[in-house]
């Protein structure tokens, strides 16, 4: 062997080569073979256990060969060409494994020479413990990636969207014309609509449909965190940052739709940098130099007038001819009644049944009843009073005095109109028409209204939910 190892290697190899033989022979009784390859990997050395171990044929002399000529899973080349070590890992050989580690054999100047693999054992059995948590781990992170696929997919279909009037048939078959094209698209409607519905329907209709649907509410991230929300962060991009990546809601939605709820709401700091990532089709993450081109659809809500937006100068023109390539106007509930019963069967079947485990009934007095409402927070609000009724029921029936006492109580056609009820009542009553006359006064705009209450926008934002608007 000598013999051969001299004739295969330059002089000034041969020592380290010689050196590595020699210290194996010290620390034989930690392994069960080893190998060494040179800077192109050919086979320099092999041991007899090692021999064995392959069960080569005694007559075979594998010296010269390339390592995967001998040993088809061997990862040693990959350690001579990134002269890093691989130490723990296990490789196949025919029906077998092998727990492997991989050094590289490097001169006196760091130059990667060659390297050198051995076996710590010839049966994995001796690390079933870590295989059994290394594969219970993994089954964690296949079920968490799975989850978050399902979060970023579409929860609604078009079906989805309840209602048998002319008006939503049209909106209907608008959406489905407005799937098939790829343009952004901008939906208009009053709070509790159901435009995310729409949003998620027109997605899931889409030559987009296996990609993610990410969604964002610009109106409920404070302004100073909304360009990392978008965009992501850099590593270390300020004090108190990961230091890793964070990606931003454009690269999430790659390949898919990315929904932005409530965009009347962006502040005009934003509103420039979401128009040039529209038009040119690529970000930067906070804090970062690199440009990351990225492919999604917009389809963006608002509840808010931006055709008056636009006249106040607090939106940008160009951003709105951006977005609303193609619109879609959601209709409110007030403007389609007989839609009414059907959402209401709909909403009713999705509610906890009373306690004797049939389904709840309700009645045409009821429906009725709910026609003869206003519903300002539209399919939202009736939600909320379907709700409220159903815990209120002694039985099964959903009856036109139930739905009365589960109305909100406020004032409607009489201002002047005193409010029944303790005191709790009209307060509550005297709050949430503030809160419709603020929104009232302010075009619309959230933040304006809850300026003018004199209440911060979270505030304003729990109120409006509390009151079902």
């Amino acid at each position: 062997m000598t013999e051969t190892l001299r004739a295969l290697q330059p002089a000034h190899r041969l020592a380290s080569i010689e050196q590595a033989v020699d210290a194996f022979s010290l620390l034989r009784d930690y392994f069960e073979g080893a190998i060494i390859v040179d800077a192109q990997t050919r086979i320099t050395w092999i041991d007899t256990r090692y021999r064995e171990l392959l069960k080569l044929d005694p007559s075979f002399d594998p010296l010269g060969l390339s390592v995967e000529d001998v040993i088809p899973h061997s990862l040693l080349r990959r350690v001579v060409e990134t002269g890093r070590p691989i130490l723990l890992d296990i490789m196949d050989f025919d029906d077998r494994q092998f727990v492997v580690c991989r050094i590289p054999l490097k001169d006196e100047n760091g130059h990667v020479e060659g390297a050198v693999g051995f076996v710590f054992y010839d049966n994995v059995d001796y690390l079933a413990p870590i295989l059994d948590k290394f594969a219970s781990l993994q089954q964690q992170l296949s079920r968490a990636r799975a989850a978050l696929t399902r979060e970023r997919q579409t929860k609604y279909t078009l079906s989805s969207f309840v209602g048998i009037s002319e008006c939503v048939r049209e909106l209907k078959a608008t959406v489905r014309r407005f799937a098939l094209r790829d343009g952004a698209a901008l939906i208009e409607g009053e709070t509790g609509t159901g435009k995310e519905l729409l949003a998620h329907a027109m997605h899931q209709q889409s030559d987009r449909a296996d990609g993610p649907f990410v969604a964002i509410n610009v109106a409920a991230i404070p302004e100073t965190l909304l360009e990392a929300e978008f965009f992501g962060v850099a590593p270390g991009a300020f004090t108190g940052a990961d230091r890793k990546p964070r990606k931003g809601k454009f690269e999430l939605a790659h390949g898919g739709t990315l929904f932005l709820d409530e965009i009347g709401d962006m502040p005009a700091s934003l509103q420039a940098k979401l128009l040039r990532a529209l038009q040119e089709g690529e970000i930067e993450p906070l804090g970062s130099n690199t440009v990351k081109k990225v492919d999604v659809r917009i389809i963006a809500a608002t509840s808010q007038d931006l055709q008056s937006r636009l006249a106040e100068k607090s939106f940008r023109a160009d951003l709105y001819y951006r977005i609303a390539v193609l619109t879609v106007y959601v209709p409110p509930l007030r403007e389609r009644l007989e839609d009414i019963g059907p959402i209401s069967e709909v909403i009713l079947e999705q509610i906890a049944p009373p306690p004797d485990g049939s389904g709840w009934i309700i009645s045409p007095e009821a429906i009725t009843q709910l026609m003869q409402h206003d519903w300002p927070g539209n399919v939202r609000e009736l939600r909320n009073t379907l709700e409220r009724a159903a815990a209120m029921a002694a039985n099964d029936q959903i009856s036109g005095p139930l739905i009365e006492r589960a109305l909100p109580q406020r004032q409607r056609n009489n201002p002047a109109a005193t409010h029944k009820g303790d005191l709790s009542m009209r307060l509550a009553a005297a709050e949430r028409q503030a809160l419709v006359d603020a929104l009232a006064a302010s075009g619309g705009s959230r933040t304006a209204a809850a300026r003018r209450l004199g209440v911060s926008r979270s505030q304003f934002y729990e109120k409006l939910k509390r009151h079902a608007l």
